[in-house]
């Protein structure tokens, strides 16, 4: 059994005010007046710790850094060792978001190890998640499939649905890109059962996503977009602009594979644009390649794609996507061909 879904990562006052639903609008309203109220710099940092992760997931990357910042250095003056730990894992999930992954690296290691000194078992088994999402996004799965285990093993023994989802999620991920689609399928399903069943919303809409993909790599093409258009409200509706635009970017994988590559062109270019708005460097680069995929399609000549792919193969390079890397190689691979 599972309990609800709890958000440990707002403190404090703030943990009684808000919860793992409420839209970053509100998040962001709460905290600004939770810092501008603050008495001291342990409340300080918990404002900024919920600052930094509004700011974040709306998209708002110098805001997140600067509150992020704010909130270890207030932590420190604090003497809060868990404090800073929340702060170093927020600072690392951002890099990570902006394709900065060595930092990305850096920061969370720095995060577990303030969280071990700490006794935080909570904010320990954030940053270990971080680390390991950081390593399945470069396409890393030797290195990060135990710990992806350990952590679904912890998530369990603790009841805590929000980590269950993730963990299981991040397997089903590996599962999908090695090739194993009835795994993964089966995966995802039971992670929209416990995000539901837990009230996660934002989990719910992750692993819909995670859904439509495998349905589309098995031809199921309308019932693929049709989970997407359930995401996406979700997403509308906790105004989650990261998410937002994977989910675009997913309806344009899911246009694409049926063919229908004017379609896909669209969607990949409002994609690209909304990860472009919020500094979201691999969103952009694979929202680039889908784009570039579906011109070719559509009758772009081969030289411009070739040149635009070799641009995009030194930013997979640059940012550490193996996973990509290996697509935009298929993709050279057309082109050459044709």
């Amino acid at each position: 059994m599972y309990g609800k879904a709890f958000a440990p990562e707002y403190q404090g006052d703030l943990g009684s005010a808000l919860g793992v639903n409420s839209s970053y609008d509100e998040v962001l309203a709460t905290a600004l007046r939770a810092r501008h109220e603050a008495g001291s710099a342990l409340e300080r940092a918990r404002a900024a710790l919920a600052l930094a992760e509004a700011n974040r997931r709306l998209g708002r990357s110098a805001d997140a850094r600067a509150a992020w910042h704010d909130s270890y250095r207030c932590a420190r003056e604090a003497g809060d060792t868990a404090g800073m730990a929340w702060a170093l894992w927020s600072g690392g999930t951002l890099a990570r978001q902006c394709g900065a992954l060595r930092l990305a690296r850096r920061l969370l290691s720095a995060a577990v190890s303030c969280a071990d000194a700490a006794g935080d078992r909570i904010a320990h088994g954030y940053a270990l998640a971080g680390l390991a999402e950081t390593g399945r996004i470069q396409g890393d799965y030797a290195a990060v499939a135990d710990l992806h285990e350990q952590l679904l093993r912890q998530a369990r023994a603790h009841g805590e649905s929000r980590h269950m989802v993730w963990a299981m999620s991040g397997i089903a991920q590996m599962h999908r890109n090695t090739g194993d689609h009835a795994t993964a399928l089966e995966l995802f399903t039971e992670c929209v059962r416990i995000a539901s069943e837990a009230d996660d919303a934002r989990g719910r809409a992750w692993s819909l996503r995670g859904m439509a993909d495998v349905l589309s790599l098995r031809g199921a093409t309308d019932r693929a977009l049709g989970l997407l258009t359930r995401a996406e409200a979700v997403c509308r509706e906790m105004e989650l602009a990261g998410a937002l635009a994977y989910n675009h970017k997913m309806r344009g994988n899911v246009l694409f594979r049926a063919g229908r590559y004017e379609e896909a062109c669209a969607v990949y270019g409002m994609a690209l644009r909304e990860f472009e708005e919020m500094d979201e460097a691999r969103g952009a680069a694979l929202a680039r390649l889908g784009l570039a995929r579906s011109r070719f399609r559509c009758g772009r000549p081969q030289d411009e794609s070739l040149a635009e792919l070799t641009a995009l193969e030194g930013e997979f390079d640059r940012i550490g996507l193996r996973e990509a890397r290996r697509t935009a190689a298929s993709f050279r691979a057309e082109l050459l061909a044709a």
